[in-house]
């Protein structure tokens, strides 16, 4: 499999004539809006982009590609991109936006270029809620693909977990529909192998009948991080899988729009999203309140559609850079070793290093088994840093530095979502042995030649 460097007028023409969106050249001045991505470390530079508005415009793309020889790739939002795409033809999703919910059968179907906001939405008037992360800006199909961890995940699991069907187009530019029944070694690979095996056009899954929940944030002064890791590691161990918690050291920017007792400072940020009524969640978090003095103190009794207050994420784009791993514990040890990397004594230039609480509902295989990697550990941890000026050439090893300095109390590999950008190699080791083989046999059935070989890719 080759790239493309410079497709003639006349073979970008009869490719536009297949499809019913827009199909933009390198010279195109609409592609820079076209090919826009959260993560602004990486711009991409492909050779085309089809703007598909349906998956009839999908095959017809990896078709097309199929004929000149070259790869795939495919942007929803771009908070995943982690290359430049280069040679590549992108098919860009964001129009196909469609969103059904079925209140009687608590489902949704979602069209590729759906974000969670608007599932959220059209979920809430019927008293249900989708298995989102903590941003809804955040793209349903790469996150869901990927695995999902969500503010309900120790209840429910990942959001992979209760996917019905996914709809996709195939290397070889077939449109399948794939369920348990239907290719269940395919249906197993997609729900955890993310992008490798085609490029997904709608999906359908569950949804989970909670219309509030007693949730928030609480900012904590930076200086008392030591007290609040330590009581947090031993307070996880008390909550019940209704209450998904994660904690993180950050360093904020003194930006105007944030609030002034958190503006130019160093905080920890305690998240507690608690699927029970309001007297029972504060029960719960009382121990966390009485840790340390709180700077703002955000938790109370909320609707769903509120959820995204509990980690308050970044909604603009930034360039960024992250890294993580699993822990299968979090002794008293690793909360010491994590404060001396990244503690508020400690001048490193990190926006953010998180904890969350796994275990639960992501601890246990799914009903209908999947291939989501990182089952069985007890926290993921996450180091997030800015690629901006003379930081974007040290970024990657600081990130690392994190995960190294954690490693004696490492689980196997990383949740994929929250991987980082890695090679092949680095992916193809989130799995054992045995469901490594699985999804590289799956992959070289559906895609022998690496069509789809951009973002988190397996290797060939």
């Amino acid at each position: 499999m080759t790239t493309m460097s410079t497709p003639t007028t006349g073979r970008v023409h009869a490719l536009a004539a297949r499809v019913r969106g827009p199909v933009l050249d390198a010279t195109d001045p609409r592609l820079p809006a076209e090919v826009a991505a959260f993560n602004t470390t990486h711009t991409a530079r492909p050779a085309v982009v089809v703007g598909a508005t349906d998956a009839a415009d999908v095959a017809a793309a990896v078709h097309w590609a199929g004929e000149q020889g070259t790869s795939v790739s495919v942007q929803s939002t771009g908070h995943g991109l982690m290359s430049d795409l280069a040679g590549s033809v992108l098919v860009s999703t964001r129009r196909m936006a469609e969103v059904t919910v079925d209140p009687v059968a608590r489902t949704a179907r979602v069209g590729a270029g759906v974000r969670w906001g608007r599932v959220i939405e059209a979920a809430a008037p019927h008293g249900l809620a989708p298995l989102n992360g903590s941003s809804s800006h955040v793209g349903v199909v790469g996150y869901t693909l990927g695995g999902g961890l969500g503010p309900m995940a120790r209840r429910y699991g990942f959001a992979a977990d209760h996917v019905r069907a996914v709809e996709l187009v195939t290397a070889a530019g077939g449109i399948r529909r794939v369920g348990a029944t239907s290719d269940p070694e395919l249906f197993w690979a997609l729900r955890g192998g993310k992008g490798n095996f085609g490029i997904v056009t709608a999906m359908e899954f569950d949804l989970m009948p909670v219309a509030r929940l007693y949730g928030g944030g609480i900012f904590f002064p930076g200086d008392a991080a030591a007290e609040l890791l330590h009581t947090y590691r031993t307070w996880v161990d008390t909550l019940p899988e209704e209450t998904t918690t994660s904690i993180a050291l950050l360093r904020l920017p003194p930006l105007p729009e944030l609030p002034e007792p958190l503006r130019g400072r160093f905080v920890v940020h305690l998240r507690f999203a608690h699927l029970g009524s309001a007297d029972e969640g504060a029960a719960l978090l009382a121990p966390m309140r009485a840790a340390a003095p709180a700077v703002m103190d955000l938790v109370a009794e909320m609707p769903y559609a509120a959820v995204d207050s509990i980690h308050m994420d970044p909604t603009d784009p930034m360039p960024t850079w992250e890294r993580g791993t699993t822990l299968r514990e979090l002794p008293a040890a690793a909360v010491d070793e994590l404060l001396a990397i990244a503690g508020p004594d400690v001048e490193v230039p990190l926006i953010m290093v998180e904890l969350r609480h796994l275990g639960g509902a992501v601890g246990r295989p799914a009903r209908v088994p999947d291939a989501v990697a990182g089952r069985g550990a007890a926290f993921t941890l996450f180091a997030l840093g800015p690629m901006a000026g003379p930081l974007a050439e040290t970024m990657p090893a600081i990130t690392q530095s994190v995960v190294d300095r954690m490693a004696p109390w490492a689980a196997r590999g990383a949740l994929l979502n929250f991987l980082g950008a890695a090679g092949p190699d680095r992916v193809a080791r989130l799995w054992d042995d045995t469901d490594r083989a699985r999804l590289l046999a799956v992959k070289e059935r559906l895609d022998p030649t690496g069509v789809f070989r951009h973002g988190h890719a397996l290797p060939m």
